[in-house]
């Protein structure tokens, strides 16, 4: 399946933004916590878009695209 490369990228954005709450105190997680829950959003809307254009299945989509942000990105 092929899927552009920016809902990779904001895959992996969001991915990122998860990670780092990990790692925070409880005063710095609440602001983390918002720019994770925003990077998600953002995955949601474009998915929603690819797949109404696209006719493909959007939980298809998202497998796929959970799978391919985990790769390490190609130069």
């Amino acid at each position: 399946m092929e899927l552009p490369d920016y809902l990779i990228r904001l895959q992996r954005a969001a991915d990122d933004e998860g990670r780092r709450l990990e790692h925070l105190d409880e005063d710095e997680r609440d602001a983390a916590r918002r720019l994770y829950f925003n990077a998600a959003a953002e995955v949601d809307v474009a998915v929603r878009d690819f797949v109404a254009t696209s006719g493909l299945d959007r939980h298809t989509v998202e497998k796929e695209l959970r799978q391919r942000a985990r790769q390490p990105p190609t130069e």
